[in-house]
């Protein structure tokens, strides 16, 4: 087994397969037992969030006779005794759908319960924020379409619950929300014989027989009261009756095949979320919806049941109020298996720019696997019924007695048009699968048990050409893919860096999961400690299992790699030149993934292993780093430094290679500095015998970020030109993005009126000529600013700082106070909290335009560029200088998430 390079240990064991999801935001969450731990990688011993799963009361479905308890199917109900609530099920949606533009935690746990988890980002608490109870939706769902039956019972119930419901509102209508910590489920009264419980065991798949693929889907949009998030409940008490239901509120009989259907229908399974939708390219779909992403979250149940729901992200993010809740629809209910669903896994073919086929892999109990497939197009538009637009693309296996317990799909690249979808199943056999999207055509990789219990993770990583798995027997094995064929081969054992604490022990008996990291250089691994190897009082009752992370960066996945030829590796502390050529080759890798704009910059894998290896081998980064930007300017460099070379090519370089070059300069060259002391106007404060090469860097990181900082001008006057047209308009209800600090930009321009490129001169005299009532009307313009301290003038020194005049005291001192300013529109930043970012430390009260983000290259000329000046939603908070996304800054006693 590999070495790992750091451990976190856990107070609660894992239970399922699965049990490890690492976030695009970079945070690590465990599930285990009945908390779900969630953990910053680059700070595996610091502060941690948690989720605490409590029992909670069983939906309220019907009552059966007494002589139906020992019925077949209600046996597994009946008998079930677990008080304990776990979580079976956690993932972690795409960024942007949380209120602070974070991700959003999907927790699944053993009573069927679904619901969503946000980061508290303006509690001050290591506990995290329900938002959402899916289930409760569910619930509503089911009884307004009567659980899709139509005999007399079920309309008597179907009326008794709708009393209730009106009531129940009526209850809640006179409460505000609390969204600090959601309020407890009501307690209902029990059923004349037994509650609704988790079974310990499959159901037999007949019992959802009835349910169909096709129904009216009415309930939760049609009517205003639908958006409701309340349950139906029975009246409150204090104490539980055991023989009957009060007569007020009697609840229909039922039988024992339509309760355990109705259960099964009710009783979620496993939860996964789909990769961001975009419902439009450059404009809002409409003046309405400023909504122009979503992603859907598919819900596994016991009945083979799959409903898909769409969650808007938010109209805006904020980090001052925790109002904000994400819109959220039913758009589709398939009826997938006949068993329980117990895993599932998503990847996005792209067809065409506007309409991506959505692709969905299914495993169940009774040993199929599916993959299903619709355009989201279809998906995204009304409906009226639960087909969800989904049809069969393919049926992998079909059914036997042996367990899905996990999967994996991907799209293989750069072609992207073959998916490759790994199994893993109770036995211990491991499938690989390819397919030709185009043909449908498959064919499998013979591997049959190469494990010799439950397959409890597998995950993909390098774009499909290594596959990574482990089991229940504590073993973690990695696969190379080599044209129609898979190799095993063996995990890095060399570790770069510091080694791993001696805190967290090393006797494990089981794994229960794996995740890679967003550059898929680091792979985490949740396992099991086995409690016969812990010391009984210092190490057994405080330490129950370990999430360990291990450094996959030297893993060989392409045989045509070979030794570097432009570089001459040493072997050292224990690496070999093939190790070190598979680093090199792995980080290019990273870096040029990150490159796309639709993936979040989050490079803290590859920032770390750079650090890592300039530890002792410094001229081996410079080498990468070199190699890097060599990348961006072409080979022929000549004898200048690479650093002079890129700096005089910062145009024609694209924001995204901007905001990387940034980060790297700030987080591996000048890891030793404070970013506000980089951040400083002054250059000379290198000291050293590297100060040569430091000074190049630094002046490097200047010249990118007065790059930047033009672009953003370019930009913001642009869309001003545009927005005079339209003032008329209340742009702001609208949604769109607005300009703010139109002064501040002005001044920068005329304090750098000689450094600057002659189209944004023409673009600032344009400005020039705009009245200021409309400038006012358009933006938000001040061009004298006052302190929020002494409301003394704040004069405008320069885009990061400035001092306020000042106020004398009775003494005679002038007191005058530091302001920062928006690294966005470079007003002074107020009192209130401001987005932060982790990287550079800059702060900004405003948010950048989209259209920044995604510049190829300084434009040439004025012409109205669309991709510019077309009015678009607000941004998400992403830094101006580093790309990374901004968050409230956080004490250092909380979870923080770090990016870098």
């Amino acid at each position: 087994m590999a070495s790992r390079f750091q451990a976190a240990s856990l107070v609660a064991s894992p239970s399922y397969p699965n049990a490890v999801a690492w976030s695009e935001e970079n945070l690590v969450a465990v599930a285990c037992g009945h908390l779900v731990t969630i953990l910053n990688p680059s700070m595996p011993f610091g502060p941690r969030g948690l989720i605490t799963v409590p029992p909670s009361q069983p939906f309220q479905i019907g009552v059966i006779d007494k002589k139906d308890l020992l019925s077949g199917c209600m046996q597994p109900i009946s008998f079930h005794r677990d008080t304990s609530p776990c979580v079976r099920s956690i993932s972690w949606s795409p960024i942007g759908l949380a209120p602070n533009s974070g991700c959003l935690l999907a927790v699944c746990t053993t009573e069927g319960q679904v619901k969503l988890f946000r980061f508290p980002f303006c509690e001050y608490s290591a506990e995290w924020v329900e938002i959402l109870d899916i289930s409760e939706m569910l619930y509503k769902y089911l009884l307004d379409v009567n659980f899709w039956e139509s005999d007399v019972n079920s309309e008597l119930f179907n009326e008794q619950s709708s009393e209730l419901r009106n009531e129940h509102e009526r209850d809640v209508d006179t409460s505000s929300p609390v969204m600090r910590k959601p309020p407890k489920r009501r307690r209902r009264n029990d059923m004349a014989v037994i509650q609704d419980a988790q079974p310990s065991s499959a159901l037999n798949g007949n019992e959802s027989a009835n349910v169909v693929t096709e129904v009216p889907l009415k309930a939760l949009n049609d009517r205003p009261e639908s958006r409701s998030l309340q349950i139906v409940c029975m009246p409150k008490s204090k104490t539980r009756s055991k023989k009957k239901v009060p007569e007020t509120h009697s609840v229909a009989l039922i039988s024992a095949d339509k309760y355990a259907s109705r259960s099964s229908m009710l009783t979620s399974v496993v939860v996964a979320w789909s990769p961001l939708l975009h419902t439009s390219e450059y404009r809002l779909a409409s003046p309405d919806d400023s909504c122009d992403c979503c992603s859907i979250l598919a819900i596994g149940g016991k009945s083979g049941m799959i409903s898909f729901w769409k969650i808007n992200k938010p109209r805006h993010y904020s980090i001052l109020n925790n109002t904000c809740i994400n819109d959220t629809q039913l758009v589709g209910i398939l009826h997938a298996h006949m068993s329980w669903i117990t895993t599932m896994s998503w990847e996005v073919s792209v067809s065409n720019a506007s309409n991506h086929q959505l692709l969905l892999a299914t495993g169940s109990s009774d040993g199929s696997v599916k993959i299903w497939h619709c355009y989201s197009a279809e998906l995204l538009k009304p409906s009226e019924t639960s087909s969800a637009s989904f049809s069969l693309f393919h049926e992998i296996i079909s059914v036997d007695s042996v367990p899905v317990s996990v999967l994996s799909l991907t799209v293989h690249m750069p072609s992207a048009k073959q998916i490759l979808l790994a199994v893993g199943k109770g036995s211990g056999a491991l499938e690989v699968w390819t397919c030709d999207i185009s043909t449908r055509k498959f064919h499998k990789i013979g591997l049959e048990d190469v494990h010799g219990h439950v397959v409890t993770g597998i995950a993909w990583a390098f774009d499909g050409n290594c596959l990574y798995s482990c089991n229940q027997d504590d073993s973690v094995h990695c696969w190379t893919l080599h044209g129609d064929s898979l190799c095993k081969v063996t995990l890095p054992s060399n570790t770069p860096g510091v080694e791993s604490s001696t805190d967290v022990p090393n006797g494990f008996d089981s794994c229960f999961g794996l995740a890679v990291s967003p550059g898929n250089l680091v792979v985490a691994v949740a396992r099991r400690f086995d409690a016969g190897l812990l010391d009984p009082m210092y190490q057994l009752r405080s330490q129950k299992a370990a999430v360990e992370f291990f450094w996959t960066g030297g893993q060989q996945h392409d045989k045509l790699i070979d030794k570097c030829s432009d570089f001459e590796v040493e072997a050292f502390a224990g690496f070999s030149d093939k190790e070190l050529v598979n680093w090199e080759y792995n980080i290019m890798w990273s870096f040029d993934q990150h490159e796309h704009l639709n993936k979040p910059v989050v490079i803290w894998d590859v920032v770390a292993a750079l650090l890592a290896f300039k530890q002792f081998a410094p001229k081996y980064v410079d080498h990468i780093l070199a190699k890097w930007l060599r990348s961006y300017v072409g080979s022929n460099s000549g004898n200048s430094p690479i650093q002079t070379v890129v700096s005089k090519c910062l145009s024609n370089i694209t924001t995204r290679q901007l905001h990387l070059l940034n980060i790297i300069i700030r987080r591996v060259i000048l890891a030793d500095l404070k970013a506000d002391k980089v951040n400083e106007e002054n250059e000379s404060f290198v000291d050293g015998p590297a100060k040569r090469q430091m000074d190049l860097w630094l002046k490097l990181l200047k010249s990118s970020e007065k790059e930047l900082r033009e672009r953003l001008i370019y930009c913001s006057f642009s869309i001003i030109n545009n927005l005079v047209s339209r003032s008329s308009e209340n742009l702001s209800k609208l949604g769109y993005w607005q300009p703010a600090g139109l002064a501040q930009l002005e001044n920068w321009v005329n304090y750098n009126h000689a450094h600057i490129r002659n189209s944004l001169k023409v673009l600032k005299s344009e400005v020039k000529k705009i009245k200021k009532s409309k400038l006012c009307s358009i933006g938000n313009y001040v061009a004298k600013e006052q302190c929020s301290y002494c409301s003394a003038p704040v004069p405008f020194e320069s885009p990061e700082a400035s001092f306020c005049q000042g106020t004398e005291c009775t003494n005679g001192v002038v007191q005058k106070h530091k302001l920062t300013r928006c690294a966005a529109s470079m007003l002074v930043n107020d009192v209130t909290p401001t987005w932060f970012c982790v990287c550079c430390h800059r702060r900004s009260s405003k948010l950048a335009p989209r259209a920044l983000f995604s510049m190829l290259q300084y434009p040439s000329d004025t012409s109205n560029d669309p991709k510019i000046t077309t009015l678009r939603a607000s941004s998400k908070p992403m830094c101006v200088f580093c790309g990374i996304l901004l968050q409230r800054s956080q004490p250092e006693f909380l979870l923080a998430a770090s990016p870098v």
